[in-house]
């Protein structure tokens, strides 16, 4: 996730060895949903998404990857 700390956006690369379903998911401080970014079946190799926190208060953010069995979080912090 690159830039991190943002304003107002930021963007997500990842590369996927196989065809795999993807969820990238963020959520708030609270443990909140607050949006989807990516929720479909994808091929193999690099993929980059941008995230726009434009409608989001500044704070902390948790972004979590669910790609088969893989899993990782990632906290991000927005400044307005």
């Amino acid at each position: 996730i690159y830039p991190n700390p943002f304003n107002p956006a930021t963007h997500i690369i990842y590369s996927l060895p196989e065809h795999t379903d993807v969820r990238i998911i963020v959520y708030n401080i609270l443990g909140e949903q607050i949006e989807y970014l990516v929720n479909n079946f994808q091929s193999p190799g690099y993929h980059a998404i941008l995230w726009d926190a434009s409608r989001y208060p500044s704070g902390i953010y948790f972004i979590i990857m669910k790609a088969g069995t893989f899993r990782e979080t990632q906290k991000v912090l927005l400044i307005k």
